[in-house]
């Protein structure tokens, strides 16, 4: 398998396979389809050094003072995550990745973040695959497309529903 820069698409036996993401977020504080996006390297890593079945993922919460860029291509890229009051990167649980009709689906099981000793306060998620050397980052967005900044009261925690079609749909 191969990957098109030019065309963002994956190609396989001659056959380009363009890639689609979906990712849902739902919390208790509020209920949104956040906008997703991928890091220009995101499907460069994938069908190279990204193995989505073994590799631990991980969801990071960024602040407002977050500036996105699709260019951005490891973890060390990223600035202003969140810290303190409790926060620690989440692990994807129970991820598969099934094929189905030529359409490939990555999921997950859902993801909470608590806050305690303070309110978390949050504007952006990234995910990341924390195996590989430099912890290439895969997709981002925001947690409210408003946009506005999300706030983990203390005590609270703010679970996100993946969406029943997966978290990563190459089709």
């Amino acid at each position: 398998m191969d990957w098109c820069c030019c065309c963002n698409v994956l190609i396989e036996k001659g056959v380009a396979i363009p890639l689609t993401f979906y990712l849902f977020l739902y919390s208790n504080m509020a209920i949104t389809d956040a906008t997703v996006n991928k890091y220009n390297n995101a499907s460069k890593r994938i069908s190279s050094d990204c193995n989505l079945e073994t590799d631990t993922l991980k969801m990071a919460l960024l602040t407002s003072s977050y500036t996105p860029s699709a260019s951005h291509a490891v973890l060390a890229d990223l600035t202003n995550e969140v810290s303190g009051n409790g926060y620690s990167r989440q692990t994807l649980g129970s991820v598969t990745l099934t094929q189905s009709s030529g359409t490939t689906t990555l999921d997950c099981a859902d993801i909470s973040f608590t806050a305690s000793g303070g309110d978390i306060v949050a504007r952006y998620w990234v995910i990341f695959d924390d195996t590989p050397t430099g912890d290439p980052l895969l997709l981002y967005g925001l947690l409210d497309d408003s946009p506005a900044d999300i706030t983990i009261v203390d005590g609270d925690t703010a679970t996100y529903t993946i969406n029943a079609l997966g978290v990563l749909t190459l089709v």
